[in-house]
C-alpha cells in the first residue's frame, strides 16, 4: 500500500503589505517544532521575499487580489509555493550597487535548494522554492 502524503498547508492573504508578516507567521507556525531551529529562519525569509514580490509585482491592484501560499513536505524538502494573479514571469535581476530593489530573487536563489516559476492553470504565476531538511530534525 502506498504511503499517503500529508495534506499541504494552504493560506490566502489580501495583496497588501500587512500580509507579509501574517504569511511569515502562518508558515512558521505550521512548521513542525523539530524543524523550526533548522528551517525556521530561512523559510521565514523565503516567505517574506516571495510574498512581498507577489504583492509588489504580481497583484493587479484590485481590492479582491489575493496572494496564495501552499507549503508541503516532499522528497526531503519543505516546498513553498507563492502565487499571485499577475501575468508576469519573475526573473533574476542584476541590480547595480546603488539599486534599492531587485534583490529578492537573488536571495531566494541563494537560500533555496531549488526554485522555479510556473504559470497557473487559470490566471497568474507561482514561484515555488524548496529547502532541504533531514528526517528526524
Amino acid at each position: 500500500m502506498p504511503e499517503i502524503p500529508l495534506v499541504p498547508d494552504y493560506w490566502r492573504f489580501p495583496a497588501h503589505p500587512a500580509s507579509v508578516r501574517r504569511a511569515r507567521h502562518a508558515v512558521a507556525a505550521s512548521l513542525p517544532h523539530g524543524l523550526r531551529p533548522h528551517l525556521g529562519d530561512d523559510l521565514g525569509l523565503l516567505t517574506s521575499e516571495l510574498v512581498t514580490n507577489a504583492i509588489r509585482h504580481g497583484a493587479c491592484g484590485e481590492d479582491g487580489d489575493l496572494v496564495e501560499l501552499v507549503m508541503w513536505p516532499a522528497d526531503g524538502h519543505y516546498w513553498l509555493a507563492v502565487s499571485d494573479p499577475g501575468p508576469g514571469k519573475p526573473a533574476l535581476a542584476h541590480p547595480d550597487t546603488t539599486s534599492e530593489c531587485g534583490r529578492g530573487l537573488i536571495l531566494v536563489n541563494s537560500l533555496a535548494t531549488a526554485w522555479t516559476v510556473r504559470p497557473r492553470p487559470t490566471r497568474g504565476t507561482s514561484v515555488i522554492a524548496g529547502l532541504s531538511f533531514h528526517q528526524g530534525g
